[in-house]
């Protein structure tokens, strides 16, 4: 399953502000900071993470062709910000939602979803 494109556009729009007030504060939502590949500009959107000690999950709820997702792949890392911690996240990787290498709290959230984006976190 992949949630429909309107909803990302409204997301965008609505709510993914409103979130932004919370998402660095309260797992599992936290806030992917990311360059776009065309524009240099930085991006920082919400999303939910899991980490499960350096290896953190980021359930792809609009599918692994997103441009955030294209943007951590071509860049090869990006900081996330998660419980007012921030961190450098390298080796992004989209994995299908039903691979072992899930941190576990994600596995039961994913299933529903295509893929994850897996990566390892290091201190910033």
């Amino acid at each position: 399953m992949r949630l429909p494109d309107a909803l990302a556009r409204f997301n965008k729009i609505v709510t993914n502000p409103i979130q932004r007030m919370w998402a660095p504060h309260l797992p599992p939502f936290a806030m992917v900071e990311h360059v776009g590949r065309k524009s240099g500009k930085t991006y920082s959107i919400p999303v939910l993470a899991w980490v499960d000690r350096d290896k953190l999950t980021i359930v792809l709820t609009y599918g692994r062709h997103t441009d955030w997702v294209r943007n951590v792949q071509a860049a090869g890392s990006f900081a996330i910000v998660r419980k007012d911690k921030r961190y450098r996240v390298t080796g992004p990787r989209v994995v299908p939602s039903d691979s072992p290498d899930l941190a576990g709290g994600a596995k039961i959230f994913a299933m529903p979803f295509e893929s994850a984006l897996l990566g390892t976190l290091h201190k910033d």
